[in-house]
């Protein structure tokens, strides 16, 4: 037996018993300071279900320049697994003992070279862009690397073997390496064990990898809705304890990490599972503490919202970031304004307000200033569709009539008197199509602003102390 002891990383062990050799998971003592020589297990061609045919033609060729110029190189990550489980593959990552800068050299004006947490190469095929990243070591005591005092990897650029680099991967299942050699699997971790087991594993331990990187916790979620797996009971226990970690995580790239989660067709899956784990306040606290109140508009509205995405995604229907980002944001706004959404609100305080929510939730998830302007007018469309219908030419012809429309709908769920302007506006859309297709100019749209504030220009008592909204 190979590898037994103490917590981390995780090995695979061959063992010969009576029905044949048996790989099973057993864990390596953080003693090890480089790696243990754990024996792989080789799936043939005849044993496995991929096929090049199945492998982008310029993924293919970035493994055999490679090969014909002396590194190794092997196809990796989800790519592998997606087609394991008859799914088809949206990302190829190639892996090689090259580092970045002889990958460069390989690669010349087709490559460049990209990050500074971990550095990697991407190299343009056509219209296509592959990422090619370097083996890297495990071991924490030579080389380019930072591990803060929260146990965050905050820069990795050790580089080593195939053998040392599988324990630096994230879960079993994206652990497998494609060899264009003889076109078999490497397998050190049980990767194929874990597939057909419909389990999502984490190589190592889960709270130590969690900390290493806490993107990892919201990326679990992610394949369990994706893949229909399930998280077992070692992957789940740590993420409510540790769930804090992602306001620790760079904003920009959480912004990243919400769109795969929620434009990724199983948005309300991702929802349903971010609360059941206690992550959702990680991404978005001002929504959580919304939610936690009695009576939340949210746990009815943004359910419902997140189905009709994941309609529209199965559609081959656009979406919108900023549709997302007003549907989770819209009760923690009027929360700040320190209201119920029917209290009547003139349109500069509203809009004053969203820049200070919008902002405030742009400290987790970075939101971009055009995503943050659409937000606004999607919101502030709510007021005229409900006080402007003897306008409805000049509402229609609003550039975020139609997504403001879809939100009124998602409102009424919860807020039953808005029916009667739903079905006004849906009957309007009938009766004069052609009213959407129009533009209004640049003096128009000013003007519309001008109307909706004085369509809303009774305020609230200026003397009521503002408070600026923040989760507890």
């Amino acid at each position: 037996m190979v590898g037994v002891g103490g917590s981390s990383p995780l090995a695979t062990t061959r063992i010969l018993s009576k029905a044949g050799l048996i790989f099973r998971p057993v864990f390596i003592s953080k003693r090890f300071t480089n790696y243990v020589n754990v024996i792989p297990r080789i799936i043939a061609r005849s044993e496995h279900s991929i096929s090049r045919s199945n492998i982008d033609k310029g993924v293919l060729d970035i493994l055999y320049t490679l090969a014909r110029s002396g590194y190794e190189a092997y196809l990796v990550g989800g790519g592998l697994r997606d087609m394991l489980l008859g799914l088809e593959p949206k990302d190829f990552d190639v892996v090689t003992n090259a580092t970045p800068d002889q990958i460069k050299t390989v690669f010349r004006s087709r490559c460049r070279i990209i990050g500074r947490r971990f550095r990697l190469a991407h190299v343009h095929v056509g219209d296509k862009v592959i990422e090619v990243a370097t083996f890297r070591a495990q071991s924490d005591e030579r080389g380019d690397r930072l591990i803060d005092d929260q146990g965050m990897v905050r820069r990795d650029n050790i580089y080593g073997s195939r053998d040392e680099d599988v324990w630096r991967r994230d879960f079993t299942i994206n652990a497998l390496y494609y060899n264009i050699e003889d076109f078999s699997l490497v397998d050190y971790v049980g990767a194929l064990d874990d597939l057909n087991a419909g389990l999502i594993r984490l190589i190592g331990d889960p709270a130590l990898r969690y900390r290493e990187d806490p993107v990892r916790m919201i990326r679990a979620v992610r394949f369990a809705c994706k893949l229909g797996l399930a998280l077992p009971k070692e992957t789940a226990e740590p993420l409510p304890v540790l769930s804090h970690l992602l306001a620790e995580t760079a904003p920009a790239r959480l912004y990243e990490e919400v769109l795969k989660l929620f434009h990724g067709g199983q948005a309300a899956c991702v929802f349903e599972k971010l609360r059941e784990h206690g992550l959702l306040g990680g991404l978005f606290d001002q929504t959580e503490f919304c939610l936690q109140q009695f009576s939340s508009w949210s746990a009815i509205v943004i359910p419902a919202g997140l189905k009709q995405t994941d309609a529209r995604i199965v559609s081959d229907k656009g979406v919108n970031p900023a549709f997302l980002f007003a549907l989770m944001m819209w009760e923690a706004l009027w929360t700040a304004l320190e209201c119920d959404e029917g209290s009547p609100v003139h349109i500069d305080e509203m809009l004053k307000m969203a820049t200070t929510v919008l902002n405030e939730q742009s400290e987790r998830t970075s939101i971009p200033r055009p995503v943050i302007q659409q937000v606004k007018e999607i919101w502030a469309t709510q007021l005229p569709l409900i006080t402007m219908q003897h306008k409805a030419e000049r509402v229609l012809a609003l550039p975020r009539f139609r997504a403001a429309f879809d939100f009124l709908a998602l409102r009424a769920l919860a807020v039953p008197s808005l029916q009667k302007d739903v079905a006004y506006w849906e009957q309007v859309q009938l009766e004069h199509p052609e009213w959407l297709l129009t533009a209004l100019s640049n003096q128009g749209s000013q003007q519309m602003q001008s109307d909706i504030g004085e369509a809303h220009s009774e305020k609230r008592d200026a003397s009521k102390r503002r408070r600026r909204y923040r989760h507890r």
